[in-house]
């Protein structure tokens, strides 16, 4: 079979792997119905197609049911063998990973851990584009005072996120009371201490996946148009009362 015309050989080839990873992923249905889990796959809160043409329905469908859904499988599995961790709140167990004194459990633990609670904060982070709405105006003026405009801020997020090399996430987090970009590997997040750096820790306000199963059937190679495309569908008034509940704190 040839690659269409629009699409060279190495990315036909790129996309037959992610099809191929996808298809032996573990189904939603796996990980939502494994009796006693403690944690199960949640229901998006918008169609398959809500978010398109920024983001396609196949994505989504291969991005929550087969790639979430393997996380959850792999971390109930995991909790399996320490009913303890399994009754922690996700945030604290991801916070006082180190604190976990068998290695392999510690590192399977931050990858499908840390995978499960990033894509349930991600897909709130999304919107249809008729209800992505826009930043609070405290979160406007936070923005402005931060980065200076908010074209300033867009484009040092975007620095972050295309600059992430291999796979990870891009964000802004609330830290000491002040907002601030950064990204993290893999499927670290700024909630892991004593994992990420001290420097990348807070409160994450918003998160975007640059993972190239998040992008590649639309995007191929092409991370920077991806990035540019979702902030069409990043759901502002969510990001706005995160934003809210974090500066309470301060």
């Amino acid at each position: 079979m040839k690659p269409p015309a629009h699409i060279d050989r190495r990315q036909f080839v790129k996309l037959g792997t992610l099809a191929a990873t996808a298809a032996w992923l573990p189904t939603a249905a796996t990980a939502a119905m494994t009796p006693g889990a403690p944690y199960t796959l949640p229901a998006l809160p918008y169609a398959f197609d809500a978010l398109e043409p920024h983001i396609d329905k196949q994505t989504m469908e291969i991005h929550h049911g087969k790639h979430h859904a393997a996380y959850i499988t792999n971390l109930n599995t995991a909790l399996a063998s320490a009913p303890d961790l399994a009754k922690l709140p996700l945030e604290k167990l991801l916070a006082t990973l180190p604190a976990v004194p068998d290695e392999t459990l510690r590192t399977t633990l931050r990858n499908h851990g840390g995978g499960h609670w990033n894509h349930d904060f991600f897909w709130k982070t999304l919107a249809p584009v008729e209800t992505s709405g826009k930043p609070s105006a405290a979160l406007a003026t936070a923005l402005a005072t931060a980065f200076g405009s908010m074209e300033a801020f867009k484009k040092s997020f975007g620095e972050a996120a295309t600059k992430r090399f291999g796979s990870g996430w891009a964000w802004l987090i609330a830290q000491d009371g002040k907002l601030k970009v950064t990204n993290t590997a893999n499927q670290d997040n700024p909630l892991m201490q004593g994992v990420v750096p001290a420097a990348d820790l807070g409160t994450p306000l918003l998160g975007l996946d640059v993972w190239e199963h998040a992008y590649y059937l639309h995007y191929q190679n092409r991370r920077p148009d991806y990035i540019a495309a979702w902030w069409n569908i990043v759901n502002w008034p969510a990001v706005s009362e995160r934003y809210a509940a974090a500066t309470e704190k301060h």
